[in-house]
């Protein structure tokens, strides 16, 4: 599931290619991609909407319309866009089509079925569910050592557990997880309450610095102009990892052997000889 640096890359590269453009008219196809709206309402509170910009909050794409509404797209597993020309035709997989007045369209197609997508009213973007509970976004100001180590204290969880929770540390998934936690030598088991200051504070660091570099990485990727959100995220693609995805090699760091373990139905790669 892509995270934050790989969502806005996504979100980049959407914007850059249909900001601007109109939507003369929506088809969903597949209910349970907007759960909360029929298909007819869905067309009906897109279409004539211009696309003013498009962005990023957590792991949801925003895409802002000039009509006072925002398309919120979460990709999941594997939803992506694609930008087709009218002799292309629609592939496998698509469970929603955005017709644009110069007779492009975007589909949005997505083999694994959990993409999700909300229509809202910008100006109240806040209060809508799934953006409402998120934490700050790490590299916001609202994100300081303060509210990290506050978050740590209030939860019993082990690290890895309140690392996924979007709730204390927003943007920030499986594959990141591991590797924050594996710089900063601190085991996966470890519960966030019993974590000293300075270690917290290493950790805070290291989230940032993670999450930064991979913006960086990625930041090189030339995006494919036809489809967008494809092998950018997930083990296609290649990010260096110091220990995701790489069980029984030998740690980078230390003699010891990188092991994988299950966390909340999630694998976990650490080093226990250095994580401990």
């Amino acid at each position: 599931m892509p995270e934050l640096p790989e969502v806005e890359h996504v979100s980049n590269a959407l914007g850059s290619a249909i900001a601007g453009r109109i939507i003369a008219s929506a088809e969903l196809l597949r209910q349970k991609l907007a759960p909360d709206i029929s298909a007819a309402a869905f067309a009906k509170r897109l279409s004539g909407g211009s696309i003013s910009s498009v962005r990023r909050r957590g792991k949801h794409i925003l895409i802002d319309l000039d009509n006072g509404l925002t398309l919120i797209v979460h990709l999941r597993m594997s939803g992506r866009f694609m930008l087709l020309t009218p002799d292309d035709q629609d592939p496998r997989f698509t469970h929603a089509v955005f017709h644009f007045t110069d007779h492009s369209r975007l589909v949005f197609q997505d083999q694994r079925h959990f993409g999700l997508m909300k229509i809202a009213k910008t100006k109240r973007l806040s209060e809508v569910g799934e953006l409402s509970k998120l934490a700050p976004e790490p590299f916001s100001e609202g994100f300081t050592h303060d509210y990290f180590r506050s978050a740590l204290r209030s939860s019993n969880r082990v690290l890895k557990e309140l690392l996924l929770d979007q709730t204390k540390v927003c943007g920030v998934g499986n594959i990141y997880a591991s590797e924050v936690l594996f710089l900063s030598a601190i085991s996966p088991k470890r519960r966030g309450r019993n974590l000293s200051g300075p270690r917290s504070k290493l950790l805070y660091e290291n989230i940032r610095l993670v999450l930064a570099e991979a913006v960086e990485l990625l930041s090189s990727i030339v995006p494919d102009p036809v489809v967008i959100g494809e092998g950018v995220y997930g083990n296609g693609a290649d990010h260096g990892w110091r220990v995701y995805g790489r069980e029984g090699e030998k740690c980078p760091r230390c003699s010891g052997v990188i092991k994988r373990i299950r966390q909340g139905a999630r694998s976990t790669y650490y080093c226990p000889k250095c994580q401990r």
